[in-house]
């Protein structure tokens, strides 16, 4: 039988302890994790200036990814809190126990790659969607009667 979410605004520690472990479990190798982004870390730099991407990796390698491992079981509380009030300590713990599997662990390491392959497929979706969808919104401008500045036309 599922178990409802917690109600309270602040899970009490036991289901704080199940979050984080269901959460360190997910991530799976922090290393693996912090790796994983460097690339998308590189691109960052060279957004904030640092054009030669040589520069950029030595950054992320010498300051990005440190700062970012220092700080990482930070994230990790920040992740179960959010998890520990919406999942109950039972399902979080069932979370923690199919991550430890082989099944769990192949998932965990994947994730990098899935997430790449999610946000692909959702910039394709969308990107497949925007002209029908821009067709639409000029139609419903037109019809709420709204101009060109947004604003209501007076009748």
């Amino acid at each position: 039988m599922a178990q409802a979410a917690p109600t309270a605004t602040t899970p009490d520690s036991t289901t704080l302890k199940a979050a984080r472990d269901a959460v360190a479990a997910m991530q799976g190798d922090r290393t693996a994790v912090l790796n994983a982004m460097a690339g998308p870390m590189v691109g960052m730099m060279q957004q904030i200036g640092v054009k030669e991407p040589d520069k950029a990796q030595v950054l992320v390698r010498e300051v990005v990814l440190p700062t970012l491992t220092a700080h990482y079981d930070e994230l990790l509380d920040i992740q179960a809190r959010g998890f520990a009030t919406v999942l109950g300590k039972d399902d979080l713990q069932a979370m923690a126990a199919f991550y430890a599997t082989p099944a769990g662990k192949r998932l965990a390491a994947a994730q990098p790659q899935l997430a790449q392959v999610q946000l692909q497929g959702m910039q394709q979706w969308m990107q497949a969607m925007t002209p029908d969808m821009q067709a639409k919104l000029v139609a419903a401008i037109k019809a709420h009667g709204w101009g060109p500045s947004g604003q209501t036309k007076q009748h």
